[in-house]
């Protein structure tokens, strides 16, 4: 290995050791901190353990107001789960028509979704609130669900994929055999499109999870709320009870964990498709 070789290498390693730095130590903290009490968490050092009891302190962050948290907890997973598989069946069939099917107006249809990716979420949710207010569908599931299936970026994505990884001459060759459309979509496109699709359920996941503004503009009765906007009414009352302090850390913990869980399954399905290009046939 050249000295130059050497130093990149080692320049490399250290940007690379700030990032995990900077990433992990939040959530080494969370983890400190959702097995303290509230006193403990406000009056010791935030990065040791003080007296941990994090199944005492967990457990009463999942029963306390006769187990809202746990409700919370499955409305995020309605919407995060249910809006962003139907994301990703959205944008895989509008991608894959892009991309293989030519008609009029194909580009600027395109043109308008990429437009649609530059739009934040935050400034369509007054809109959104007035349409399904005039629809009667304010402060439902489905308020929230139906914004949660779009997603330009995952057309886009699909499009970008389905171009480069579909061959044309395989679609050719399943017409010839007597295959229909959907048939060649469901049982051709989709399988190989799928690093792009786990992208983007993944991203819309994370997306639809995260999401504070559209649920809060939408939602009025507290049972329908998704974690973020729960923990973040949790937080307004801590003033007067103190005990919730100890409550949101703990919620936030435990709602990173299926951000965790759903990286570590679907990593693998990233590295397939990496790898698939690199194979001769």
């Amino acid at each position: 290995m050249t000295p130059v070789q050497l130093r990149y290498r080692i320049l490399t390693c250290t940007l690379l050791t700030v990032a995990a730095v900077y990433f992990l130590v939040p959530v080494y903290w969370l983890v400190v901190s959702a097995t303290k009490s509230s006193g403990d968490l406000f009056g010791s050092f935030g990065f040791w353990f003080a007296n941990p009891r994090p199944l005492q302190y967990l457990g009463e962050v999942l029963t306390y107001d006769h187990g809202i948290y746990v409700r919370w907890f499955a409305n995020s997973l309605l919407y995060a789960g249910v809006g962003a598989l139907a994301a990703t069946l959205l944008s895989a069939a509008a991608g894959y028509a892009l991309a293989k099917f030519p008609f009029p107006g194909r580009e600027g249809i395109f043109n308008v979704i990429l437009a649609g990716v530059l739009i934040p979420g935050t400034a369509l949710a007054l809109p959104l609130y007035f349409l399904f207010s005039g629809f009667g569908m304010s402060n439902t599931y489905w308020s929230v669900l139906i914004p949660s299936v779009v997603s330009p970026f995952g057309v886009y994505l699909c499009r970008i994929y389905a171009a480069a990884a579909v061959p044309d001459s395989l679609l050719e060759a399943a017409r010839i055999d007597g295959a229909g459309e959907w048939r060649i979509f469901s049982g051709l496109g989709l399988r190989l499109m799928i690093p792009a699709l786990v992208t983007v359920f993944l991203f819309q996941f994370v997306h639809i999870w995260n999401n504070y503004f559209l649920p809060l503009v939408m939602l009025s009765d507290s049972d329908l709320y998704p974690i973020q906007l729960g923990l973040t009414s949790w937080t307004g009352y801590a003033d007067r009870q103190p005990e919730l302090y100890q409550y949101t850390v703990g919620g936030a913990f435990l709602s990173v964990l299926p951000l965790m869980i759903l990286m570590t399954v679907l990593q693998r399905y990233w590295r397939t498709g990496l790898t698939e290009g690199s194979v001769k046939a």
